[in-house]
């Protein structure tokens, strides 16, 4: 396995206090796709999952930067959970066979992902 890139990227969950689908919908959906939204709402404490949703695009966004020097939206990027809860990233325009690994964490006010784009 060859590590083809890295990216970091820490939140404030502050920012994310008060949002809403219904008076913030403009500004969600040019960052979040729609099981994104639906995932996050889901929860009582939304801010700490739209917080580190973003963080893991930006991480994602940084590590691809290594990978091609094609630039792409935060909303081609698609943070997802499996069964058991572990995060997984889709990309609509992944490069190659890379693959995309990421870890997600939160607490009351800050929220960090960490990514690492590797080839087998």
């Amino acid at each position: 396995m060859k590590i083809l890139g890295i990216g970091v990227d820490i939140e404030s969950v502050e920012r994310f206090h008060g949002l809403t689908i219904k008076s913030d919908s403009q500004f969600l959906n040019k960052i979040y796709t729609k099981n994104e939204l639906k995932y996050c709402f889901s929860h009582k404490k939304h801010a700490q999952h739209l917080a580190v949703r973003f963080a893991g695009k930006e991480a994602v966004i940084k590590a691809m930067n290594g990978v091609s020097g094609k630039i792409f939206s935060v909303k081609d990027i698609n943070i997802i959970n499996t069964d058991n809860g572990s995060p997984v990233v889709k990309i609509s325009k992944i490069y190659g066979n890379a693959r995309v690994l990421i870890s997600l964490s939160h607490c009351h006010d800050k929220a960090i992902a960490f990514v690492v784009v590797v080839r087998d």
